[in-house]
C-alpha cells in the first residue's frame, strides 16, 4: 500500500527538478571560469595579521617522503 504513495512522491520531486530554473550569476561564472581569482580585502587584512593560516605554496623541489612507510620502504623508495 505504501508503494502507490512513495512513486506519487518521487513523481513530484522529478517534475519539481525538472522545471525548476535558478537564477544564474553570470558574473561569478565568468570569474571561475578564466580564472581570475575574488580579492576580499578582509581576507587579506587577516592574513597579513596571521600568516601561519594562509595556505602553504606547493614545493616541487622538495622529495616526497611517506611518514607511514617503515624505514625499510623509506630506503628503497
Amino acid at each position: 500500500m505504501g508503494r502507490g504513495r512513495q512513486k506519487a512522491k518521487h513523481t513530484k520531486v522529478a517534475r519539481e527538478l525538472k522545471y525548476f530554473s535558478p537564477d544564474t550569476n553570470y558574473n561569478a561564472l565568468e570569474r571561475e571560469l578564466t580564472g581570475h581569482p575574488v580579492t576580499d580585502p578582509r581576507l587579506d587584512e587577516d592574513l597579513a595579521k596571521w600568516p601561519e593560516y594562509d595556505a602553504p605554496k606547493a614545493d616541487t623541489s622538495e622529495e616526497y617522503v611517506d611518514t607511514y612507510a617503515t624505514e625499510d620502504e623509506q630506503k628503497r623508495a
